[in-house]
């Protein structure tokens, strides 16, 4: 559903006039997933079971050689080498799991679920390939709460699966079992990370753990864990059919194959557009009809924000790695309450499990929003990169030492939009000079 002003204003009267969600009209629950782009991933479908056939035929060793020369890298964002990973796992002492990472929480990302809704059988098959090949028998599929929709067309391709003998107690003959359980997170963005996920799944609450361990040596329930994304066995489960230097022949040295992005924001198209590693962003940008571009975000506010000046760069692991998310913001936007937003969304993301993110995550709230209503000085600025650098070198996990992100990137590159809000003789609060002051306070009985 498009979201326009027009449909936030009859969604809000439906909702006052206390009208029964099962009345509301069809459209206002229907999905769209547009895509305008289709590659070597989206333009190569493959049939149920091809894979594990092939995997058959191949052997687990011979497996990872083909991952190793695909150079498939993971989709999730860290981009940690697939074949590098699942021997690690095969390496440490068994029983293993699998657990496929369906969270997709970042603002502006959206592909995994039209994979989810497509392309659910090349998950599975995805899945199945890496228990066979690290010698796992038990996997999860991790979908975030809000695609709760999708768990029964899920359940019911994991059911055609067991048909066919594709998941059970002998996997497409091969003489090991394998299963695959849904599990559906409760919405908390931090279940992205992927040891929170791991928690999340064991029924505790989704707190990163420290690592090392890593959970290819302790994951699950202690257990030697292969953890990927939706697309990355999506794509594995193609490269065991057709090979990996058929994945290879595409992208960049150090980034091979092909990424989906999900473009939002202000352009023309917005939707899937399946890219090769290395294009420009204003290629994606020509491709999706966005004009009059003032900033763009790739990977989503944990990512990166660049200006108009930057639009060159590439779209790679070499240059701007991405999870999937790619949002267009033009000249209409104020970078400043965007950055704000972005900061709102952090902190109430957040866990609270450690200090640096829990106060930090306060502290850049309330001086964008100061900022916005012009009550913020220059030295609220130089507060602000500090809290920043402090989250970023001392947070527990990835959420924190991101979550300042936005509001650094927009003092870096929009200094005009900071310098026009900006009150020259603001005085920021000086915690020391009034703890200094309370000294001097005469303590009665």
């Amino acid at each position: 559903m498009l979201l326009t002003p027009r449909r936030v204003d009859e969604i809000a009267d439906l909702i006052l006039s206390e009208t029964p969600l099962d009345i509301w009209p069809a459209d206002f629950f229907a999905v769209h997933n547009p895509v305008w782009r289709h590659s070597l991933t989206l333009s190569h479908p493959i049939a149920p079971g091809t894979g594990l056939h092939a995997l058959r035929e191949r052997g687990p060793d011979s497996m990872l050689s083909e991952l190793k020369a695909a150079g498939l890298r993971g989709r999730g964002g860290a981009g940690f080498a697939t074949w590098m990973k699942w021997q690690a796992c095969r390496n440490a002492p068994g029983p293993r799991a699998i657990t496929c990472n369906a969270d997709e929480g970042e603002p502006g990302t959206f592909k995994d679920r039209m994979l989810l809704m497509q392309w659910a059988h090349e998950v599975f098959e995805g899945m199945t390939i890496a228990a066979l090949t690290v010698g796992a028998t038990q996997g999860f599929l991790y979908v975030r709460g809000e695609y709760e929709f999708i768990a029964p067309h899920l359940r019911h391709v994991l059911a055609l699966r067991h048909e066919a003998g594709w998941l059970g107690p002998n996997v497409a003959g091969s003489g090991q079992a394998f299963d695959i359980a849904l599990h559906l997170g409760a919405g908390a963005y931090v279940c992205g990370e992927e040891t929170a996920l791991i928690e999340s799944v064991e029924g505790k609450r989704g707190i990163p753990r420290t690592r090392p361990p890593f959970p290819v040596d302790r994951g699950y329930l202690g257990l030697p864990t292969v953890n990927n994304n939706v697309e990355t066995f999506v794509q594995v489960a193609q490269i065991a059919v057709h090979g990996g230097q058929w994945f290879a022949a595409h992208g960049t040295e150090q980034s091979r194959g092909t990424r989906i992005l999900s473009v939002a924001g202000d352009v023309a198209r917005p939707g899937m557009y399946e890219i090769p590693w290395g294009v420009t962003v204003a290629d994606v940008l020509q491709d999706a009809g966005a004009e009059d571009v003032q900033a763009v975000l790739v990977g989503g506010p944990s990512g990166k924000l660049i200006d108009a000046s930057q639009l060159q760069r590439q779209i790679s692991f070499e240059d701007l790695p991405t999870g999937g998310a790619f949002t267009v913001f033009n000249q209409s936007r104020d970078m400043v309450d965007v950055a704000r937003q972005y900061t709102h969304f952090f902190a109430n993301e957040s866990c609270g499990f450690c200090t640096p993110c829990r106060v930090g995550c306060t502290q850049l709230v309330e001086t964008a929003d100061r900022l916005m209503a012009g009550h913020a000085g220059p030295a609220d600025m130089a507060r602000l990169r500090e809290t920043g650098q402090i989250m970023q070198r001392l947070s527990h996990c990835g959420l924190g030492q991101t979550a300042a992100h936005p509001l650094l990137d927009v003092l870096a590159h929009f200094p005009d939009h900071i310098a026009r809000k900006l009150v020259p003789d603001a005085q920021a609060f000086d915690l020391d000079a009034a703890c200094v002051d309370m000294h001097h306070l005469e303590v009665r009985p």
